[in-house]
């Protein structure tokens, strides 16, 4: 009768527990990027000489890439130090991308695993049937030592997912809609299990997109069973067979809900809040300054083919910045070889190299106090890209491209 997430801490744990209980769990991979500075000075503090596993730490430096100031770069250069003292095998430089993209491009997301980052949205590689989820730099300094984790069990939220996403609306639409009925604490330290033909049929882009924003209504984790189209995915990028942890059929869960998406408009998260979400329809006309496409949200491959088909022989809005940030290398070059860049550019787009800065508000796309601004990443919080005076709404890929064109949030459907 276990849940997915039961089924995977129990593996880890070597125990027989139950949400509630509480489990110290074998981790299976521990990642931190450019954080993981904070966490090496906490590691050094407890007396270890040692990191556990040199094979099983990630690092990629992702979110100030290059480096935006001296601090940053003093930061970056320690890594770099700890990087070749303890001898990590997988560290990534500023030539790869972000930590969500990479982690399972390389072969380091598994079905059935454990892993935990020092980031919130680690929760995206339960898209792959994962159990993750986010730690502080504290205890990841313990799992450094250790290798090993205590949790409690979190309890499941079932969540059946049925129809065909309408034409304009995308698997963000999906997350936003869900997020915004379930609020911000709908799930708080739950795990999220996501069923529904919904569900089996979209992309692995997709389903990293709903396991990535979960994480804004609370999830502990947020895991997609993994199926033939994850194994598929998977199998070219890590060795070794390939088997999830699947739900017991009279799996016991907290709450089960069910969304049709037949007649799904597409969404936008209103400032300052992920949960303040709206059907496009509330909100269209309203002025913008800038537009951002990318993140480890909506920064991959087929998001670029959406907006490169909107943008064809067309030219973005003389009031807007168009800023576009691929999730990865390998989606940047992808991205380069379909021609989807040469589009983005020549519509007035500037495309920056695959990293967080725009994300978090660090570089390469700081909003000025006054100016509204649309985009694909997973926060809207207040001053979360630039000032706390400006705005930021999310929407999905199409509605930013449409949007930078028209200059005001626009409902994308009307131009597909």
């Amino acid at each position: 009768m276990p849940t997915i997430a039961e089924k995977i801490l129990n593996r880890a744990s070597g125990q027989n527990a139950v949400a509630g209980d509480i489990v110290s769990a074998r981790v299976d991979r521990a990642m931190s990027h450019d954080n993981a500075a904070l966490v090496w000075k906490n590691f050094k503090s407890l007396g270890v000489d040692k990191v556990w596993d040199n094979e099983k730490i990630v690092i990629p430096i992702d979110h100030r890439v290059p480096a935006n100031n001296i601090k940053v770069a003093e930061g970056q250069k320690a890594i770099r130090e700890m990087v070749k003292l303890q001898g990590i095998k997988h560290y990534y430089g500023i030539n790869t991308g972000i930590c969500h993209q990479i982690m399972p491009e390389k072969g380091h997301v598994k079905p059935g695993w454990l892993i935990v980052g020092t980031d919130s949205h680690t929760t995206t590689y339960g898209a792959f049937g994962a159990f993750s989820t986010g730690i502080g730099a504290t205890e990841m300094a313990g799992v450094w030592a250790t290798g090993e984790l205590w949790l409690r069990v979190p309890h499941t939220i079932k969540i059946n997912v049925t129809g065909n996403l309408p034409k304009g609306s995308y698997p963000k639409d999906l997350i936003l809609h869900i997020i915004g009925k379930l609020t911000a604490e709908g799930a708080n330290y739950r795990a999220v299990e996501f069923y529904g033909d919904t569900m089996e049929k979209m992309s692995v882009s997709g389903r990293m997109t709903v396991s990535n924003m979960s994480m804004e209504m609370g999830a502990k984790a947020a895991i997609i069973p993994p199926d033939e189209k994850t194994f598929e995915w998977l199998r070219p990028r890590r060795e070794g067979e390939l088997e999830g942890a699947y739900a017991d059929p009279d799996a016991v869960y907290e709450r089960e809900i069910d969304f049709d998406v037949s007649d799904l408009e597409p969404q936008v998260a209103k400032p300052h809040t992920v949960d303040n979400v709206s059907p496009v329809s509330d909100v269209a006309g309203k002025h913008l300054d800038q537009v951002f496409i990318g993140s480890c949200t909506n920064g991959r491959a087929d998001d670029f083919e959406v907006v490169a088909k909107i943008l064809e022989g067309k030219k973005i809005h003389p009031d807007v910045r168009l800023i576009v940030g691929p999730a990865s290398y390998e989606v940047y070059l992808e991205a380069i070889e379909k021609g989807y860049i040469q589009t983005m550019i020549k519509a007035g787009a500037v495309v920056i190299n695959p990293g967080c800065g725009p994300c978090l508000g660090a570089h390469e796309g700081i909003m000025a106090s006054g100016e509204r601004g649309l985009s694909t990443t997973n926060r809207n919080f207040r001053g979360r890209m630039g000032s706390p005076d400006s705005e930021l709404f999310l929407a999905s890929p199409a509605t930013a491209a449409v949007s930078a064109i028209t200059g005001e949030i626009t409902d994308p459907r009307g131009w597909l």
